[in-house]
């Protein structure tokens, strides 16, 4: 199904935000349930659109339309209640350097004191342009005031939309990857923006992108060598200490043009007997409405 196609429109509405990421404390081994659900109430007067919304809480925009289906991205209207989605399972990976979940569009940053986790949404690759979903690499090198030099394949998209794209864009303000950027194996690259949209979207050309305050943040404190592991966890399961199951389910990423074209769902790429358990512990709720929000399924 289509991941959002209103970039053009919702680009020109945007704010910019200044906030950073959730911080998590870590839970024990055998525990990967954090945080919680929040509700806020959308103010009267107000004339901000969905994502500065998602800006003020640490979220993607993908995040705030799975919790909130039906909201106007553009103008939610005042009196709205917008659910927070700040409750979630850590991702099924070992807890080291950073993890990022293309399928959720967060990035999940373990820092060596075990104490906690930090979580900043992100945007990734568009489709035919994918970031890279199982991969285990580290982080080689790390600049700022990077350069950004798109590939012909590049220039040639962008000529196709009327537009016209330098061979060679310098460090600054205006370049597309930033202020900072922390390279990742030969090809890729955890960057900035020099847009306020795109956070919760696919609308790179297979890098990762975070806000401004966030990948700064980022690079002042990862160091080079840092592992980084590229999952694609769409479903995400979890038995507590306590005995009670929970699922998170995110709509997953088209596979192939015609998916993302396509008005359908895509398929969950879960197998059919983990699928046939989670129906029988009370999970086929969760599984067709894919709210990217842990749901209790049973004890």
């Amino acid at each position: 199904m289509r991941r959002l196609s209103l970039l053009g429109c919702i680009a020109a509405l945007l704010v910019s935000q200044s906030v950073l990421a959730t911080r998590y404390p870590l839970p024990p081994e055998g525990s990967r349930l954090v945080g919680s659900t929040q509700v806020i109430t959308v103010p009267e007067g107000n004339t901000l659109p969905l994502e500065a919304f998602a800006a003020r809480h640490e979220l993607g925009l993908s995040n705030m339309l799975e919790a909130n289906p039906g909201v106007d991205p553009f103008l939610p209207r005042p009196g709205t209640q917008l659910i927070i989605p700040q409750q979630l399972i850590l991702p099924d990976t070992v807890r080291e350097g950073i993890v990022v979940n293309v399928a959720e569009m967060r990035l999940y940053y373990y820092p060596k004191d075990g104490q906690s986790v930090e979580v900043f949404p992100i945007g990734i690759g568009q489709a035919g342009r994918e970031t890279p979903r199982n991969w285990v690499t580290h982080v080689e090198r790390k600049l700022a005031g990077p350069t950004w030099s798109p590939t012909p394949n590049t220039r040639k998209a962008y000529a196709q939309e009327g537009k016209t794209l330098p061979a060679f864009v310098p460090a600054g303000p205006d370049n597309p990857m930033g202020l900072y950027a922390i390279y990742i194996g030969r090809l890729y690259a955890i960057h900035g923006t020099n847009s306020n949209f795109g956070i919760g979207l696919r609308v790179s050309q297979g890098c990762i992108r975070l806000r401004n305050n966030d990948i700064k943040y980022l690079f002042d404190n990862i160091p080079v060598g840092t592992r980084v592991q590229l999952i694609d966890q769409p479903v995400k399961t979890t038995t507590e200490p306590d005995g009670s199951r929970w699922l998170e389910v995110h709509e997953p990423l088209s596979r192939n043009r015609a998916e993302f074209e396509s008005t359908k769902k895509v398929p969950l790429p879960i197998a059919p007997a983990l699928r046939a358990q989670l129906v029988s512990a009370g999970g086929e709720a969760a599984l067709e409405r894919r709210s990217g929000m842990p749901v209790r399924i049973g004890m």
